[in-house]
């Protein structure tokens, strides 16, 4: 059980209230390779992406398979996510011209959202998106997109527009065009990155140790009396706690990054607003 939820290290309740391992890196590293492929390391983070990436496959291929008037339970949850991506985010942010970047708002939501939802599923127990890699990439692809879109629909004004913002008195004019500079360029897909890292590392950290904590202490009441034993029992139902509202972080940090990926998809096609 210590191993289903990442928590290798051994732990001695005797002396400390909490079980954590030396590093809390160890909660999240996989380095050893399950196999190889032409050379290729296939570790567990990279099975995982594969999955994450093949579940949102099927589940847009089973849902919307065989479409009918009538459609069950499967078919309409499908079908009403993809109506709210596209009339909430993609259309109701970016405007008409948001239709051609459903596809992928859409794509990324359900990508993180299954990649989140790693974090309280059974036999594995962590999120992918809890690893930095993952976050950035995803941001970095954002960044292409709304950099492209915006030299693509405005020219070089995009860049002149961010660089010497239209509207601004002269003499602000270079302190607020570097800012913007910044802010666009460096700023945009590295907070994109950081907001979703964290906040799936924090939860996975406090599931980990709360959980673990709890499993050692109910197993080893024997050793530690009673008395510490009983505060397993404390650890589990803050555990569980915590479980339901990472339930709501999960769909909420899905949301945010692909409302933000559209928002700023939005600010490069749509200068003038």
């Amino acid at each position: 059980m210590e191993e289903l939820i990442l928590a290798t290290a051994p732990c001695d309740l005797s002396d400390k209230a909490v079980c954590a391992p030396a590093d809390v890196t160890e909660l999240f590293e996989f380095r050893e390779a399950v196999f190889s492929v032409l050379g290729f390391p296939f570790t567990r983070t990279v099975l995982l992406i594969f999955l994450a990436a093949l579940i949102a496959i099927g589940l847009l291929f089973f849902g919307l398979r065989k479409r009918s008037l009538q459609p069950g339970k499967f078919q309409l949850s499908i079908e009403s996510l993809m109506v709210f991506v596209r009339d909430e985010i993609a259309v109701g942010i970016i405007g008409p011209s948001g239709i051609k970047y459903y596809p992928y708002l859409m794509s990324l939501l359900i990508f993180i959202l299954i990649g989140n939802m790693f974090k309280i599923t059974p036999f594995i127990n962590m999120p992918i998106t809890a690893r930095m890699a993952i976050p950035l990439f995803l941001a970095l692809l954002t960044w292409v997109i709304f950099v492209v879109a915006g030299f693509k629909r405005n020219g070089m004004s995009y860049f002149l527009d961010i660089v010497w913002p239209p509207g601004v008195p002269v003499f602000l004019k270079p302190l607020v065009g570097l800012i913007e500079f910044f802010s666009t360029f460096f700023v945009r897909p590295f907070s994109l990155a950081v907001r979703l890292f964290a906040n799936l590392v924090a939860g996975h950290v406090m599931l980990t140790l709360l959980l673990t904590t709890a499993l050692v202490s109910f197993v080893s009441i024997g050793e530690i009396g009673l008395v510490k034993g009983a505060f397993g029992f404390a650890w589990l139902v803050l555990g569980l706690a915590i479980f339901m509202f990472e339930l709501i972080v999960i769909v909420l940090q899905a949301y945010i990054f692909t409302l933000l990926s559209a928002v700023y998809i939005d600010t490069s096609v749509n200068v003038e607003h």
